[in-house]
C-alpha cells in the first residue's frame, strides 16, 4: 500500500505556479507586455508634443517646394523642387559616397593587411604603424584634419598639383580625367543590353557546364568576357558608321576659375571620401591579416612543394580558403562605413543627414524626417548584409 501511495505522489501533475515552462513563457509574455507599454506610453507623448505644437504626423509636407540649393546633386536637382526630391539628392550622396568608400576601402585595406605579414621589416612596420594610428583616432578628428588641414591646404586652381589632362588636385577639390557620352552613345546603348543578357547568358551556361563535369571554378570571369566582347564588337561598328566613338575621355583642364572637362570631386566630398577610405581600410587590414593567418601553414607548405611562387600561393590557396573568415566582419565594416557617412556634415558635405537636418528646420517634421532616415539606412544595411551573405554561403565550406 505503501508503494501504491508513493506511485500516485509520483504522477500528480505539476501546478502551473511550479512549472519551469509554463513560468518561463509567463515571464516573456510579461516582458513583451512592457515593452509594449513602454511604446505606447513613448508614443502617446509624442503625439500629445505634436499636438499641442499643431504638426500633423503625415508625410504630406514631402510634396511642399523645398526652396534652398544644394551644393553638389548628383541627380537633376532645383531650389524649386519638393523636400521629396531633395532627400532623394540626400540619398544619391550618401550611396555614392558610400559605394566608392567600399571599393576603394577594400583595396587599400587588402594591401595593408596582406603587408602586415610581409616578410621585408620596413613595408611591415609602415603598416602596423598605419592601423595603429588610423584605428585609434576618431573619424571626425581625421574628417576635419583632412578637409581642413589637407585639403583646403591645396594650391588654388591655377597652381594645381598634378598631370594637366589625367589629375588635378587644388583646393577646390579633385578633378579626374572620365569617360563621358558622346553623340554616337544612343546608338551604342542596345548593345550594352546585348552585353547584359549575353553575360548572364554565358555565366548560367558556364555554372551548367561546371556542374556537369563536377569540377570547382568561377563562372564570372566567363560572364565578364562575353559580356566585353559584345560590348567592344558594338562600338566597334558604331565607330564604323558613325565615325565617332561612343565614349570619349573627358580631360580635366583649367577654364577660368575652375576646372572643366572630366569628373571634379568637391573638397566636401573628397575629405567625406578620404576619410572614411582611410579609416576603415585600417579595420579591413586586420581582418585581412586574421583571415590570412587563419589559414593551416600546411597548405603554405603544399603549395611551395607543388613549385608555386609566393604570389600564386596567396592568389590561389591562401585567399580562397582566408575569404571564408574574412567575409562576416568584412560585412560589419561594409555597413559602419556607410553609417559613418552620415559625419558629413561636419565637413558640410550634402549627404542624406545633412539635407534631412535642412528639411527639419524649415518643415519642423523632425519626427518624419528621422524616420525617413532610420529607414533609409536600415534597407541599405540590410541589402549589404543580403549581398554579403549571399556570397558567403557560396564560398563556404560544405560538410557532407
Amino acid at each position: 500500500m505503501a508503494s501504491s501511495g508513493l506511485s500516485a505522489e509520483q504522477h500528480r501533475p505539476v501546478p502551473f505556479y511550479r512549472n519551469v515552462k509554463v513560468l518561463a513563457v509567463l515571464a516573456q509574455i510579461a516582458f513583451l507586455v512592457l515593452i509594449i507599454l513602454l511604446f505606447w506610453i513613448l508614443y502617446s507623448n509624442m503625439i500629445r508634443g505634436l499636438r499641442i505644437a499643431n504638426i500633423p504626423l503625415d508625410f504630406g509636407f514631402l510634396d511642399d517646394t523645398a526652396g534652398f540649393a544644394i551644393g553638389e546633386t548628383s541627380i537633376a536637382y532645383q531650389p524649386a523642387d519638393t523636400y521629396a526630391r531633395a532627400f532623394a539628392v540626400g540619398v544619391v550622396n550618401t550611396l555614392r559616397v558610400a559605394g566608392l568608400g567600399i571599393i576603394l576601402a577594400t583595396i587599400l585595406g587588402t594591401i595593408v593587411g596582406i603587408g602586415r605579414l610581409s616578410n621585408n621589416w620596413l613595408l611591415r612596420n609602415v603598416a602596423a604603424a598605419y592601423v595603429a594610428i588610423f584605428r585609434n583616432t576618431p573619424l571626425l578628428v581625421q574628417l576635419i584634419f583632412w578637409y581642413i588641414a589637407v585639403i583646403r591646404r591645396l594650391p588654388r586652381v591655377r597652381n594645381a598639383w598634378g598631370i594637366n589632362g589625367v589629375i588635378l588636385a587644388s583646393n577646390r577639390g579633385l578633378a579626374v580625367a572620365w569617360p563621358a557620352a558622346a553623340e554616337s552613345y544612343r546608338t551604342w546603348e542596345p548593345w550594352l543590353w546585348m552585353g547584359l543578357v549575353i553575360g548572364v547568358l554565358a555565366f548560367v551556361a558556364r555554372r551548367w557546364q561546371l556542374a556537369r563535369m563536377d569540377r570547382p571554378g568561377s563562372a564570372l570571369p566567363h560572364a565578364f568576357l562575353a559580356a566585353g566582347l559584345t560590348v567592344l564588337i558594338g562600338a566597334l561598328i558604331v565607330f564604323a558608321t558613325t565615325g565617332t566613338l561612343p565614349l570619349t575621355i573627358g580631360q580635366p583642364v583649367l577654364g577660368g576659375f575652375n576646372f572643366t572637362g572630366g569628373a571634379v570631386l568637391s573638397p566636401e566630398f573628397f575629405a567625406l571620401l578620404l576619410g572614411l577610405t582611410i579609416y576603415t581600410a585600417a579595420f579591413i587590414a586586420e581582418v585581412v591579416r586574421g583571415g590570412i593567418q587563419s589559414v593551416n601553414k600546411g597548405q603554405v607548405e603544399a603549395a611551395r612543394a607543388l613549385g608555386l611562387s609566393p604570389s600564386q600561393t596567396l592568389r590561389l590557396v591562401i585567399f580562397p580558403q582566408a575569404l571564408r573568415v574574412i567575409i562576416p566582419p568584412m560585412t560589419n565594416q561594409y555597413l559602419n562605413l556607410t553609417k559613418n557617412s552620415s559625419l558629413g556634415v561636419a565637413v558640410a558635405f550634402p549627404d542624406m543627414f545633412n539635407v534631412s537636418s535642412t528639411i527639419i528646420n524649415q518643415s519642423g517634421r523632425s519626427v518624419q524626417m528621422f524616420a525617413l532616415i532610420m529607414a533609409s539606412y536600415l534597407s541599405v544595411s540590410l541589402l549589404t548584409s543580403l549581398l554579403m551573405n549571399l556570397y558567403n554561403n557560396r564560398i563556404r565550406l560544405v560538410e557532407r
